[in-house]
């Protein structure tokens, strides 16, 4: 048996309240903790903690009597990021209720199943969604004026309206004299519920509790990836993944840096808003490294003042982090590039390559955080537990044990089950690979046949701007073959002959397995989540229905 330990010193973990941790520390009340974008709008640490106990008083006292929301009640958030946001996540969580983040892309089918097992009573709803939640609630046979009784308009500037409360009707109304206390084991109960994405099956709630998230934040302080004071942060990721409400909101409240925040990514307004508020710092996803290496917009704008990002929900390849710095260095900014790695399930950081030596540790996801175990899995025996590591510099399944490992997954204990073992260990379905000074890469998935390493090499080729890989069934070698979805950087104008020479270029670059006998299509965009992550089921879909077509012909 191998176990990792994190090089880390351990540290205290407390068992107390999200909202009183994050609130704890010793930053200045009239520190700017949130800045609108677009507006330039500001909350200061202050008037956040004020209007988060003011929407706790609403939650009981000012909702109609069958929605008000006590301890342990759920509360759903859909809507894109905003001022709100971190007012209203807060404010339920003083409330000691618990907060489940809706993917503000949700059609009504799909805020049905994340409503109805969540068991939420009431939505914050963002006044452009409220079409889509009032057909999620026909669906469910509840009436259009009930139905309106259980949205709150999640908006600053908005009051009631066609029967729907605003978040304004909620402010002012009084302020909850103390939040609800999660001391001792009370901490083990459930703060947020994010729902994973998953790759088959309908999304699951994965129960993060209280004491998750403090252990979470705890063990992120010494790695001190931001600097109060002296960072300022730019959040475009989605608040409800989880990425993007642990570290764009809760981590930057409890260490006291002040944050922009963007409805969405956009390169334009990504660019903009780092020349505007002097931003030195932001946590993306690859998709925007990418954006960073082709786009106009960072050639538009002054981007000296940005020295640090730090990327994770998805693989990003070393070449791209090499020819992002090449293209910021054009325009005078000097970055450092690192990575993290953690998943919704281990709430969610569980490694981060230091922003000291982000430069030197390219292609990694860093170092196991303090009071977290690991190790590589290469067998299991029949109860779930590990029968066999792999040997040092040899690739596992990684496996992590800690206080950020989830409670479990919400109404699934089979599934709970399978994923966590009797031991406490959580499974992640990642193969990785640990060297000698600690340092973890991500090679594989464990059920899927083709590496993300092939769509790195894919973007070193001049004319690719974005790239995704599948594996498609070859019935007649029993096999998955690599298939490349691509795209050219001129979009439809690519030349005719551009996929086959993408196949006979790659070809002097990997091993012969990896050839791309599943062809190259060309597509004008990869899709993906807003957290970043591939959507791969949606590239087989299409596969199958070229398959289909062909077929047919």
């Amino acid at each position: 048996m191998t176990i990792y330990q994190s090089p880390y010193r351990p540290v205290f973990l407390p068992r107390q309240s999200l909202w009183s941790f994050v609130f704890h520390g010793p930053h200045h009340p009239s520190l700017p903790a949130f800045v609108e974008a677009p507006t330039g709008r500001t909350l200061t640490r202050s008037e956040l903690s004020s209007l988060t106990l003011q929407v706790a008083y609403g939650l009981r006292h000012v909702l109609s009597a069958g929605e008000r929301a006590k301890r342990g009640d759920t509360v759903m958030i859909f809507s894109p990021n905003s001022l709100a946001w971190p007012i209203v996540l807060l404010g339920i969580i003083a409330n000691g209720s618990r907060a489940t983040l809706a993917n503000s892309a949700y059609t009504s089918a799909e805020l049905q199943h994340q409503y109805t097992d969540s068991g939420a009573r009431v939505i914050f709803i963002h006044p452009t969604l409220v079409g889509v939640a009032l057909d999620m609630f026909k669906r469910i046979g509840i009436s259009e004026t009930e139905a309106r009784k259980r949205l709150v308009l999640m908006d600053l500037s908005v009051k009631s309206q066609d029967g729907i409360l605003g978040l304004q009707d909620l402010l002012g109304r009084g302020q909850a004299s103390s939040v609800e206390p999660f001391d001792g084991h009370l901490a083990d109960e459930t703060a947020l519920l994010c729902y994973s994405s998953g790759t088959t099956g309908k999304p699951k709630g994965v129960e993060t509790t209280h004491y998750n998230l403090t252990s979470l934040l705890s063990i992120l302080e010494p790695v001190k990836a931001v600097e109060s004071g002296k960072d300022i942060m730019l959040a475009t990721l989605p608040y409800y993944h989880i990425y993007g409400v642990v570290k764009l909101l809760l981590y930057e409240v409890a260490f006291g840096v002040s944050t922009v925040i963007m409805p969405r990514f956009h390169p334009e307004d990504f660019c903009r808003a780092i020349e505007r508020y002097g931003v030195t710092v932001s946590f993306i996803v690859p998709p925007i490294v990418l954006a960073l290496v082709h786009h106009p917009a960072v050639l538009k704008y002054n981007m000296k003042t940005l020295v640090y990002i730090s990327s994770g929900a998805a693989p990003l390849g070393a070449d791209v982090v090499t020819a992002c710095r090449k293209r910021l260095a054009s325009v005078g900014a000097s970055i450092s590039i690192g990575q993290g790695y953690g998943l919704t399930e281990t709430s969610p950081v569980t490694h981060i390559v230091p922003r000291a030596v982000a430069n030197e540790r390219i292609g990694t996801v860093g170092l196991l955080l303090p009071n977290l175990e690991a190790r590589l899995v290469i067998a299991e025996r029949e109860d779930g537990e590990a029968l066999e590591d792999a040997t040092e510099g040899k690739p596992g399944e990684l496996w992590v044990r800690g206080p950020t490992v989830m409670k479990g997954y919400l109404n699934n204990p089979a599934a709970t089950l399978n994923a966590i073992t009797p031991s406490g260990w959580f499974k992640t379905g990642d193969i990785g690979i640990i060297d000698k000074d600690g340092y973890c890469a991500i090679v594989d998935r464990k059920k899927e046949l083709i590496k993300y390493k092939l769509e790195s090499v894919l973007l070193q080729h001049p004319e690719i701007v974005d790239a995704a890989v599948i594996g498609i069934e070859d019935p007649s070698q029993a096999t998955e073959l690599p298939r490349a979805y691509v795209v050219h950087k001129h979009g439809s104008d690519a030349p005719a002959s551009f996929p086959q020479d993408v196949q006979k270029w790659i070809e002097t670059r990997v091993a012969k397995h990896k050839y791309l006998h599943g062809g190259v299509i060309l597509v004008g965009s990869v899709p993906k989540s807003a957290a970043g992550k591939i959507l791969r089921r949606q590239l087989r879909d299409l596969a199958k229905a070229e398959s289909n077509a062909k077929t047919k012909l």
